[in-house]
């Protein structure tokens, strides 16, 4: 099954305007979709929910990504996204301040990439103190479709890696059939 569909398929299954109010998302806050993807699903929710005072970065390393997601915040006249191109693995890529992000967002990243601590860091960096990072990503059981099983990480090891760099874990949600959500919080 290629990207795409993959894609549209977790738009179906994952309900980013509840995991984006569970993980405390407000108005006028300062948000980074890390990994914002071809259609920017969590990119343009978190638009509509901070309001025209806040402001969301959309990363991502595919810049045709980039312009989909331009061409769709026009298209929803938002105002308060910025697009960047970057690769979450380098650190530092993002050239987003540190400290200065209320709320990041790893939507099903991690399993594409071996460097996920390098990208976890990145996050991390962003973040203000006591700012959130929300992580979604495939659950390990086997499934119809998604990415192979051997590239998903289990949420247990992305909690044990966050409480060693300062995460604390303050929420960890059945995002759904195939998904899981954690959110956590800097100290």
């Amino acid at each position: 099954m290629n990207n795409q569909n993959e894609e549209q398929k977790n738009q179906e299954l994952v309900n980013s305007q509840t995991l984006l109010e569970k993980a405390g998302l407000e108005k006028k806050m300062t948000i980074a979709d890390l990994g914002c993807g071809r259609r920017g699903y969590f990119t343009l929710q978190a638009a509509k929910l901070v309001g025209n005072e806040g402001l969301i970065y959309a990363v991502d390393v595919v810049k045709s990504a980039l312009e989909n997601v331009e061409n769709a915040a026009r298209t929803f006249n938002f105002a308060n996204i910025k697009t960047i191109w970057a690769d979450l693995e380098v650190p530092g890529a993002t050239k987003i301040p540190d400290a200065s992000v209320d709320l990041a967002i790893l939507n099903n990243v991690l399993f594409q990439t071996e460097k996920r601590k390098s990208v976890i860091q990145e996050a991390l960096r962003i973040l203000k103190r006591h700012g959130r990072l929300l992580i979604t990503d495939w659950k390990k059981d086997k499934t119809l479709f998604g990415p192979p099983r051997q590239n998903r990480i289990e949420s247990k090891q992305i909690m044990e890696y966050a409480q060693q760099i300062g995460l604390n874990l303050v929420n960890e949600i059945d995002a759904g059939p195939y998904h899981y959500a954690l959110i956590l919080e800097k100290k």
